[in-house]
């Protein structure tokens, strides 16, 4: 993958349990799950799903106490992943789930009630290390702000936010990262410029309530990559109405259309035409199908015919010119040999599989030499 020409914007780095967000960690992706939090069984699969997809956070919905505890046996469930608690007004929830392992704590400190509640809130992240988001949203701004602006724009979006920022700011409390969410995307970018100009804690960039798969994707891609070209955004989260991994795959097509971070697989695939020798759709439908859990990055073409299939395969880690009865296969820009048109899919997952096997031996050499290294050098 070529390297990203984009400079982020500095930010302050926090921690959402094992993972970092801001300064120079990865942009990281993130989801919400849409189960009901007290069918644990359900929430949890959902959870695992999203991690086979790559996913780097995920939000769990607590509205009441008996989603509180249900939340408990689904953190000792996945451990492993950084959990985010989404909470509403009640801060006893937020003081719940803080003892029961979670991350991250998603409030607007405005919306808790009295400052003694909200220095309970921060008092406990504090205490457990527990990074908090302060989640602004175009379709719940403050009455006042709606009768000031008649309507939301980005200034009363920046507002909002100012004020949940100033409560933090007050109680020395800087471990925290900020969204100014709306469904525009002229909004969305205006709001999140605006906001990126005034702090310098990381940003959580999302459009919320972007819609459906296709049109939702669009949308997202559109104010989101708008904002990443120019710097601005830490972690991102698409929201659509679809499943959960399904907006992780998303998150990680963004980034890395960007160059910004991959996951897996990036396709290279010509759109199709009369030259094409075999049927360009059905074979990169199957391997996206088939070639969904692989996780090591490369570059992947496949291209129907010879008019832009060698300028496009020697960019790639595996390319493919299709030509009947047999195509080219090319390694890392050099031509390697024949594979049957016939069998193409077969014979490109078998070659991805090989890489990734390579690769993973790769890092686990690497992974043996440096702890040799680390050894030798305690003199052990």
């Amino acid at each position: 993958m070529h390297e990203s020409p984009i400079k982020r914007r500095p930010t302050r780095k926090i921690r959402v349990g094992k993972v970092f967000v801001g300064g120079d960690a990865p942009i990281t992706v993130q989801t919400m799950t849409n189960t009901e939090t007290c069918d644990v069984e359900a929430t949890v699969a959902q959870i695992q799903r999203c991690v086979a997809a790559g996913v780097d956070i995920v939000r769990v919905s607590v509205p009441s106490m008996e989603a509180a505890d249900a939340f408990g046996d689904i953190r000792r469930r996945v451990p492993d992943v950084p959990l985010v608690a989404d909470i509403h007004f009640d801060h006893r929830i937020a003081l719940a789930v803080a003892e029961q392992g979670v991350d991250c704590l998603r409030i607007n400190p405005g919306n808790i009630g009295s400052e003694a509640k909200v220095r309970e809130v921060v008092a406990a992240a504090r205490h457990h290390g527990i990074s908090i988001r302060i989640g602004v949203n175009a379709g719940s701004l403050e009455k006042d702000l709606q009768k000031k602006y008649s309507e939301p724009t980005g200034a009363a979006l920046l507002e909002s936010a100012m004020r949940h920022i100033d409560i933090l700011d007050r109680l020395n409390f800087h471990e925290f990262k900020v969204s100014v969410k709306a469904s525009n995307v002229f909004l969305t970018l205006d709001a999140y410029r605006l906001l990126s100009r005034q702090i310098d804690n990381p940003l959580h960039l999302g459009v919320t309530e972007a819609g459906v798969f296709r049109s939702g994707t669009v949308k997202s891609a559109i104010a989101l990559g708008g904002l990443l070209l120019e710097g601005i955004g830490d972690t991102v989260r698409v929201s659509l109405a679809a499943e959960p991994e399904d907006e992780v795959k998303v998150g990680f097509d963004i980034l890395k259309s960007l160059g910004i971070r991959s996951n897996g697989i990036n396709f290279i695939a010509c759109p199709s035409c009369s030259r094409q020798e075999f049927d360009v759709i059905r074979v990169m439908n199957a391997l996206e199908q088939r070639l969904e859990d692989v996780r090591v990055p490369m570059d992947v073409s496949v291209i129907g015919c010879k008019v832009n299939g060698p300028g496009e395969a020697k960019e790639a880690d595996i390319g493919v010119v299709g030509a009947l009865p047999n195509s080219l296969v090319y390694r890392h820009g050099e031509k390697s040999h024949l594979i049957p048109t016939a069998s193409l899919v077969d014979e490109i997952e078998k070659m991805v599989r090989e890489r990734v096997r390579q690769a993973e031996a790769e890092a686990a050499e690497k992974k043996n030499a440096d702890a040799a290294r680390g050894v030798f050098a305690r003199g052990e």
